[in-house]
């Protein structure tokens, strides 16, 4: 039975879709612990978050950090035992190089094992508790896209999925957030229109109240994204050559 999360850990707090879930969980009861690696603007959030009545605090901390993850998610706990930890922190930028590519395997793979198994661990001896973990619908299909941030968003749904069937005997539900394009400051240089991040917040918030296995929007991208990656390879790859000779006449 899912009931209202009242203590919270959020990862990549700062800014983005993490802020925005953190103020849209803000309320009077609520415990929430903030983790960002921008001190000035994680603090800000935790601010909005306690003008909303909630108890707040902002950890500074990387998500790559094994041990300092562990030691912050384990006290945290021991002080407000976590209902819902949402493993959201990572990187992107559309040109990748090799040293880039080793920073999204820090964040966005190893920076969920760091996230996820220590908040498992404490959530194991009460049998109670949700993990979400932030994918993409780029997991699905690339589409020519940056290959290593595709690629560590791809992993994440896998294990995601993989861990939900794994825990759900267990009483630890476990939620795959994978969103189209939204609004952020990580994806602003891109001069795309998407949804914004407190819209993005919203749909999260209610995937996880129904505990639904993978929460994916918007609903018209998601469907798309679906459909493509059950068409043959053949025709998709198509489309994406065409695509990219566009791109390079402009």
């Amino acid at each position: 039975m899912q009931t209202t999360p009242k203590s919270i850990f959020i990862t990549g707090a700062s800014s983005g879709i993490g802020a925005a879930l953190s103020v849209a969980y803000a309320s009077p009861g609520v415990h929430l612990a903030l983790v960002g690696r921008d001190d000035r603007r994680l603090s800000d959030a935790a601010a909005r978050c306690q003008a909303r009545g909630a108890d707040a605090s902002a950890l500074v901390l990387n998500v790559a950090d094994q041990a300092a993850m562990a030691s912050a998610i384990t006290a945290v706990d021991h002080k407000y035992p976590l209902d819902l930890v949402i493993a959201n922190a990572g990187i992107a930028k559309s040109q990748e190089d090799s040293a880039f590519a080793r920073q999204l395997v820090s964040t966005n793979i190893l920076g969920v094992l760091n996230t996820v198994e220590p908040a498992v661990d404490a959530m194991l001896s009460r049998r109670h508790g949700h993990i979400a973990i932030m994918s993409s619908l780029a997991a699905f299909r690339a589409f020519g896209g940056p290959p290593g941030y595709t690629a560590s968003k791809a992993w994440a749904r896998l294990y995601g999925e993989a861990l939900r069937g794994r825990l759900a005997s267990k009483g630890i539900a476990v939620s795959v957030i994978c969103p189209g394009f939204v609004l952020t400051p990580m994806t602003s240089a891109a001069g795309k229109d998407g949804m914004s991040a407190e819209d993005a917040a919203e749909a999260v918030k209610s995937g996880i109240e129904r505990n639904l296995a993978r929460i994916s929007f918007p609903r018209g991208m998601a469907g798309s994204t679906w459909l493509s990656n059950m068409l043959p390879s053949w025709w998709t790859d198509r489309k994406i050559k065409r695509k990219w000779q566009m791109s390079r006449r402009h």
